[in-house]
């Protein structure tokens, strides 16, 4: 594919970066199209994405619609038919400060004040229409084959809600209408899946205006998340951790020695206590350090692996908030291990095999990146490579390939996050293994080494699931609600066939419940095609008992099973082995 550069060449660019170009001069042409249909429009950013493009824009009282939105795309075929040269000059900053003052975009010419002083700055200009933008981009306009506008939102110019809310138009663009097709059946079964739609018609977890960001879980939701809390107990188990709990509110000291105070205060819940400050945790840590110093230590109990559900409160912006995916009151399935620095490879790998069996049960296949110091740190660059060093060397050593995330670090230390992907292909960062240097060191902590002398030891921060909440939306989507038998929330109904005594039905009922099957009754006299929809397709039943006369008379059950919707006849205690196989072999 031709690009042009930003100083006028034109060149093949490497086939990786097809899809951002494209992507990057759809935006320019939506633009185009924004600016004939609304010529008072005035311009943010408008970049390409790992999905598509979108721009920010300022359309003062206008007020975008749905057919709006039409409009622009059909405006933007034109452009594209148009077959409009595209062309790049580079101009000196006054010249191209002048150059945006006279077309009127003061957003643009903000922009370039932000600029090195020394940064060349380039423009690209498709017909009427002139941008500032790094490039590349595609050489003609009619080379843009596939593209769709998907919605509109609104963002706060450059992020800050301090500035003014412009309208972000999102779309997509693909190398070809057959890769744009594909995306947008995938978007489709994307809605279908949505875990907030099927947490509605399942009654998992509501989202209540009286508490943003802070869900209910509803009956059947609790016995969903129990059951994936009994679960990680019986690994934590295996893998020899100790569960504690820690308080939820706690002094600022303590917040200030964890460095949290001053890196993390502004997604802090705080409040005043007998005439001090207090905040409720955003993180589980420092309440497992304090556990860990209530008592001497000798090099002969690491490492110590504390695990806790601990419940943490974030403040999270109220446009950020979305579903289970993102609150601001969640469980955290926490872990922190203190251990000697000669233990962290060992360790690592431990950990890394546990996350392994846990996303292999629910059949999620992962990535592993590492995310190195950011800016905003603490310790010395002498600690952050060591301990970069060690997570790197850890998951090579067994046969694990990372993904470098330069500058992604937590405050306090490196991080290997673990991404899983669903059965849509999306992918979601769930656990995390984080190695800090950092936090054992302030807050005096320490062991007995075989030698006799004190040492510092290490804390590794450790997650499977992410959080609870987010982890249950994550399979939700995943199984599109469809869970296995040993998480469904119901795994067997009960139904009769209309007129029928349900007194055999009943009995069926109770011994599935005593054999610690959960179970439903459904005898209402209605039409058996109704129940098994209801059953199948809106409470995703794995199991349909149906009982009639036939099955009375020769004391077996019919069953309907959700995914194949074949029925089988077999006998009651059949039926109850089978289900408690799969139920204890946790079977997808």
């Amino acid at each position: 594919m031709k690009v042009i550069y930003n100083d006028g060449h034109v060149d093949e660019c490497a086939p990786e970066e097809e899809l951002h170009v494209i992507r990057h001069t759809a935006a320019h042409i939506m633009a185009q199209a924004v600016k004939r249909l609304y010529p008072h429009a005035d311009f943010g950013f408008g970049p390409a994405t790992e999905k598509g493009f979108f721009y920010d824009i300022d359309l003062g009282e206008t007020k975008l619609t749905d057919d709006d939105l039409a409009k622009i795309e059909a405006e933007m075929k034109k452009i594209v038919k148009e077959n409009l040269p595209i062309k790049s000059f580079i101009l000196p900053r006054e010249e191209a400060i002048k150059l945006m003052e006279e077309r009127g975009e003061k957003y643009k010419v903000e922009h370039i004040g932000d600029l090195a002083d020394d940064a060349v700055i380039s423009f690209y200009q498709q017909g009427e229409y002139i941008d500032m933008c790094v490039g590349p981009h595609l050489c003609y306009t009619k080379a843009l084959k596939a593209f769709k506008l998907t919605q509109q939102s609104g963002a706060y110019w450059k992020n800050d809600k301090n500035n003014k809310m412009l309208t972000r138009i999102n779309g997509v663009a693909f190398r070809t209408q057959e890769e744009l097709d594909e995306y947008l059946r995938l978007l489709e079964e994307a809605e279908r899946r949505d875990h907030r739609k099927i947490g509605r018609e399942m009654g998992l977890f509501a989202l209540r205006d009286e508490a943003p960001g802070m869900p209910f879980f509803l009956p059947k939701g609790m016995v969903l998340r129990n059951t994936l809390v009994e679960y990680w107990r019986e690994m934590h188990r295996k893998w020899d951790y100790l569960e504690i709990m820690t308080p939820q509110i706690m002094r600022r000291t303590l917040w200030e020695t964890s460095g949290h105070w001053d890196h993390y205060k502004e997604n802090m819940y705080t409040t005043v206590i007998d005439d001090e400050d207090f905040a409720i945790k955003p993180m589980n840590c420092p309440g497992s350090i304090l556990v860990y110093d209530l008592e001497p230590h000798s090099y002969k109990e690491l490492p110590l692996r504390y695990g806790e559900l601990g419940n943490v409160h974030r403040h999270e912006l109220s446009g950020a908030l979305h579903g289970l995916f993102r609150v601001r009151n969640f469980t955290q399935d926490d872990a922190h291990i203190l251990l000697a620095p000669e233990q962290i490879t060992s360790e690592v790998v431990r950990i890394a095999k546990l996350l392994d069996e846990v996303y292999s049960t629910f059949g999620l296949p992962y990535t592993i990146e590492l995310s190195t110091m950011p800016e905003d740190h603490i310790g010395t660059r002498e600690d952050w490579e060591k301990a970069e060093n060690a997570l790197a060397d850890a998951i090579t050593g067994i046969g694990k390939e990372y993904i470098l995330n330069p500058g992604d670090g937590a405050f306090y230390g490196p991080k290997l996050d673990f991404h899983v992907e669903d059965s849509l292909g999306r992918t979601w960062q769930c656990g995390t293994i984080q190695l800090d240097y950092q936090l054992p060191g302030r807050f005096n902590l320490d062991y007995t080494g075989a030698d006799g002398k004190k040492y510092c030891p290490v804390m590794i921060h450790r997650v499977v699931f992410g959080s609870i909440e987010r982890f249950i939306g994550v399979i939700t989507e995943h199984f599109a609600g469809k869970f296995p038998v040993w998480l469904a929330p119901v795994q067997a109904t009960v139904m009769t066939l209309p007129g029928t005594d349900p007194a055999y039905a009943t009995d069926v009922f109770e011994k599935l419940r005593a054999a610690g099957i959960r179970a439903e009754l459904d005898d209402r006299n209605e039409k058996i095609g109704y129940k098994i929809r209801e059953a199948r397709q809106v409470n995703r039943i794995p199991a349909m008992v149906i009982i009639g006369q036939n099955e009375i008379d020769n004391n077996v059950i019919s069953v309907r099973d959700r995914d194949t919707d074949q029925t089988e006849t077999l006998s009651l205690d059949e039926f109850i082995a089978k289900m408690k196989k799969m139920i204890a072999d946790h079977v997808r």
